[in-house]
């Protein structure tokens, strides 16, 4: 079995985020919302309250950058 994502994985993280939700743009979602999506992927292994507003932001923006090459 492959290691489960952690906080860092910011980049894998957006690509799996991408995928579940291909219309949305990522700079209308909260950082709560964000957050608990990010948990509920089965992929995701790290501790929940390891979380920052710094790595929340990584994620988004990486999103970010998966969802302008998608349009």
């Amino acid at each position: 079995m492959p290691p489960k994502l952690r906080w860092i994985d910011s980049e894998d993280i957006a690509l799996l985020l991408q995928a579940q939700q291909p219309t949305l743009d990522p700079l209308t979602v909260r950082f709560t919302d964000l957050h608990r999506w990010v948990c509920d992927l089965p992929e995701f292994g790290d501790d929940p309250q390891a979380s920052s507003e710094g790595k929340l932001e990584a994620i988004q923006m990486a999103w970010l950058e998966e969802y302008r090459d998608s349009q």
